[in-house]
């Protein structure tokens, strides 16, 4: 199972972002999908993640301003980010809880792509 992140880059607090993260390979189901950050100097946190069809769980930090949905026919999950922070910037990790073809379930997880909020 691959990972491949994109849509990070520069924006300006108060601005938006999408990330997009398409998983591929030879998988057999993927049971939940989510984006973690790692801003410098500490420790990697979950930002979202999205559980079956529609169970969501959000860090206090991006309740309301963010919002993570998923496309299971592209196997893609997204996560829209809105009225960005300074405080935002970080590198942003995809994860998948995946279950490849003959092999058991096991967490994956993407290259990140980085977040920069200026103020």
């Amino acid at each position: 199972v691959q990972l491949q992140a994109s849509g990070g880059g520069l924006v300006q607090a108060g601005g938006s972002l999408r990330l997009s993260c398409a998983a591929s390979g030879s998988i057999s189901s993927i049971s939940a999908m989510g984006w973690y950050r790692q801003a410098p100097g500490k420790q990697r946190e979950i930002v979202a993640s999205l559980t079956g069809a529609a169970d969501t769980h959000y860090a206090d930090s991006v309740r309301g301003r963010f919002t993570i949905s998923r496309n299971d026919a592209k196997d893609t999950v997204y996560l829209q980010m809105d009225r960005l922070k300074p405080e935002d910037t970080a590198v942003y990790y995809c994860n998948a809880r995946a279950t490849p073809y003959y092999l058991p379930k096991n967490n994956y997880w993407g290259p990140g792509t980085l977040v920069t909020v200026s103020s």
